[in-house]
């Protein structure tokens, strides 16, 4: 099978396709007024290595950014491919979505998508048992996130969050 990756890097930001659930670029512009912004949408494996394949994509999209964040989106994008792929079905999709807004600082989306189950959403995550081997992706994507959400279907499962970091004051050189 083979696997397509694509980024986007525009003034204008992108677009998520919401009839489909599956994200979407918007067109690529020159327009120097707005924000900047990248774009990566990458289909990843439907297997173990999707969590690996994700971690990496997101490190790519991120390249640049303060240590602290890029540990988070990688941690998160992680859990989100792994639920995708141990509850969904195939495709499974990878968006992250770069922007530094006008008023600086940088914001960070990342949605996976997959084919749909047939397990409700739950409406809070619950924090497994001491002994638990698993069950703590969405208990960690709360806490990290500053926002998220996740929306399943037998047609499509979307798990999106955001990350946001607010523009450090520059200090003057003496």
């Amino acid at each position: 099978m083979r696997y397509r990756t694509s980024t986007v890097r525009s003034r204008l930001g992108s677009v998520l396709d919401h009839d489909t659930e599956r994200p979407a670029c918007g067109p690529a512009s020159e327009h120097t007024d707005g924000a900047g912004a990248t774009m990566l949408i990458t289909d990843l494996p439907y297997g173990p290595k999707a969590a690996e394949i994700a971690r990496k994509a997101v490190a790519v999209a991120l390249h640049g950014v303060e240590e602290v964040l890029l540990d988070d989106a990688r941690l998160i994008t992680s859990e989100l491919a792994t639920n995708a792929f141990s509850s969904g079905s195939p495709p499974l999709v990878l968006c992250v979505d770069r922007t530094n807004p006008t008023t600086g600082g940088l914001e960070v989306e990342i949605t996976v998508t997959d084919g749909g189950c047939s397990q409700r959403a739950p409406s809070s995550p619950q924090a497994p048992g001491e002994e638990a081997e698993s069950g703590r992706g969405l208990v960690i994507v709360e806490a990290l996130a500053d926002a998220w959400s996740l929306t399943t279907g037998a047609h499509g499962t979307r798990a999106w969050c955001r990350l946001t970091r607010e523009a450090r004051p520059s200090t003057p050189s003496t």
